[in-house]
């Protein structure tokens, strides 16, 4: 924790409040009387690696504290939420290819409620983990390991006043990591979209090439985390039935504020790292003006960066995406960013102040993040998957009463093989036992994944841990380029969507998790098991790899 001795002026620059840049850059946000100053841009706290006598690594030390806590949100109010460090969001984490993340988590929080229910209904709301969301990472032991439990005191322990525990994990980010803009959040079934809920999230930045990028090097650096926020009468409510949510509006924050305002420059080109920190809604961007829309220059999705900028009007987020976009200020006047289906802004842009003359120039090349796969490195049919998003809304009895399946390859056999699909508790849920998908490192894949449901606004995000994945076609229908994500959107329809993408699995073996990104669902059994392994161990490559059953899938098609 601190800051490196040699970070450049520039990078300290970047992590102050935008409107306090102008004590520091000779006055780039024009000239204000000082009882006019306007309240500056909130940006998240800022924590950076350092370099440690004998160490080949930096390391990056981080204490996030979780408890009950008042926060105030300006714009909304106070509310009583599970906050890390008090904040919303959590402190940002910037370093650098080689560098190890070394998180201590504190729980706070008290002892969890009792529970006799299964394992795909809501739980243990007050343990936790972390997910470091699109780091190409270790998903075994102390690192990126989703299946750990941090959980509080028990109610025996905190009546003997023994301490808080406190939890440790170690994120070695490899050498060749890309650039690009990543977050962390908590990730343990069942409790999952509760926490989200509260505001539980934080931006992680990989520093490296593209930021050395003229252009993008003299643009302001600008964290812009979008949460969403459910709150009732004061406090997050409790997940307790599939209705949870009906009647309580979300509240859309931008770092913490509802719609901050950030002022630029006529001319002035900044580089806003979105984060869809969103636990149940897309976000379908707009930058408004008074005449047009602002186009947003993208430069990276969910991390990984593009060869050349594209230019678009409107930028769409599936809850958990990020995307880096370069904004140029054009006329003086107030701009919006605005998401369809949401009545305000997430932020306002204010162009005012002397124009930069010449505008501030947009780069034509960018240094590519990843190359991109060759589909000839698919390797004989079962190199192939298809992995099909399903509900049966009505399968069981209140207050859960739907099932949120993952069907076709590698779904969980029911626990009844001959009998009604529909309403059986374990086809195509989570089951943690089970191993859904056995992946070989070194081989190359492809997926076809796909929703069936019929309302368009039914939306089901698929999200690979470890290993991004290249998006080839949406549709049936080939991108030309291909795109890296590691969050995919998927919305219903007649037909729903079906998008095909290419992975690799590389470097780290270990058991972790694909699951929708809606998170509702996700903790609701809409999720698998998926367990990296070494590709060179045949005998490894075939144990544990799951497969449909012919009579379930039949049943299912006639139900």
């Amino acid at each position: 924790m601190g800051e490196d001795p040699g970070i450049s002026r520039r990078s300290l620059v970047k992590a102050l409040p935008v409107a306090g840049l102008a004590a520091m850059t000779g006055g780039l946000l024009g000239h204000r009387p000082a009882a006019a100053a306007p309240m500056p841009f909130p940006q998240p706290a800022v924590t950076t690696a350092r370099r440690l006598p004998g160490r080949a690594r930096a390391l990056l030390e981080q204490t996030l504290d979780v408890r009950w806590t008042d926060v105030s949100v300006p714009g909304h109010g106070t509310f009583t939420t599970r906050a890390y460090n008090g904040t919303l969001p959590g402190p940002t984490l910037r370093l650098r290819p080689g560098d190890t993340l070394r998180l201590t988590h504190v729980n706070g929080l008290p002892p969890n409620p009792p529970h006799t229910g299964g394992h795909n209904v809501p739980h243990h709301p007050n343990s936790f983990n972390v997910h470091t969301h699109g780091l190409h990472v270790s998903p075994s032991g102390l690192a990126d390991n989703v299946l750990r439990a941090f959980t509080p005191r028990t109610a025996e322990e905190a009546d003997a006043g023994a301490p808080e525990p406190r939890y440790v994990s170690v994120i070695d980010v490899p050498p060749d990591h890309p650039a690009g803009t990543y977050w962390y959040h908590p990730h343990l079934h069942g409790a999952l979209a509760e926490q989200i809920a509260g505001g539980m999230a934080g931006v992680i930045v990989v520093e490296g090439d593209v930021d050395e990028v003229p252009e993008i090097r003299a643009a302001d650096d600008i964290v812009v985390c979008v949460n969403e926020l459910k709150t009732k009468n004061g406090k997050v409510p409790s997940f307790t039935s599939s209705d949870w949510l009906n009647g309580v509006a979300s509240v859309f924050t931008v770092n913490g504020t509802v719609n901050p305002t950030l002022r630029m420059r006529p001319g002035q080109v900044q580089r806003w790292r979105l984060v869809a920190a969103t636990a149940f809604s897309a976000l379908r961007l707009r930058l408004t003006g008074p005449d047009d829309s602002l186009p947003l220059h993208q430069i990276a999705q969910d991390g990984i960066t593009f060869a050349a900028p594209v230019t678009l009007t409107t930028l769409y987020l599936a809850m958990g995406n990020r995307a880096d976009v370069l904004v140029r200020a054009e006329a003086p006047g107030t701009y919006e960013l605005r998401s369809n289906g949401i009545p305000v802004p997430l932020m306002t842009v204010k162009v005012v102040g002397e124009p930069i003359d010449p505008p501030m120039p947009l780069p034509a090349t960018l240094p590519q993040g990843r190359p991109f796969l060759d589909e000839n490195e698919v390797a004989g049919p079962e190199a192939d998957r298809e992995v099909v998003f399903h509900a049966d809304p009505r399968a069981f009895t209140a207050p859960f009463p739907a099932a949120f399946r993952i069907l076709g390859t590698g779904a969980t056999p029911a626990a009844d093989p001959d009998g009604d699909p529909v309403h059986d508790t374990a086809y195509g849920l989570y089951d943690p036992a089970y191993v859904n998908h056995t992946l070989r490192l070194g081989t190359v894949e492809r997926w076809t994944v796909r929703t069936d449901e019929t309302v368009p606004a039914h939306s089901h995000p698929f999200h690979l841990h470890t290993n991004p994945v290249l998006l080839t076609h949406r549709n049936g229908v080939r991108l030309d380029p291909p795109v890296w994500h590691d969050t995919i959107a998927l919305s219903g329809g007649r037909p729903g969507e079906s998008v095909t993408f290419l992975v690799k699995y590389e470097d780290f073996t270990g058991r972790t998790i694909a699951h929708c990104h809606q998170l509702l669902h996700e903790d609701l059994g809409m999720m698998q098991t998926v367990e990296y392994v070494d590709g060179t161990d045949p005998a490894a490559a075939d144990a544990g790899s799951g497969r449909s059953t012919a009579a379930c899938a039949e049943a299912h098609s006639k139900s």
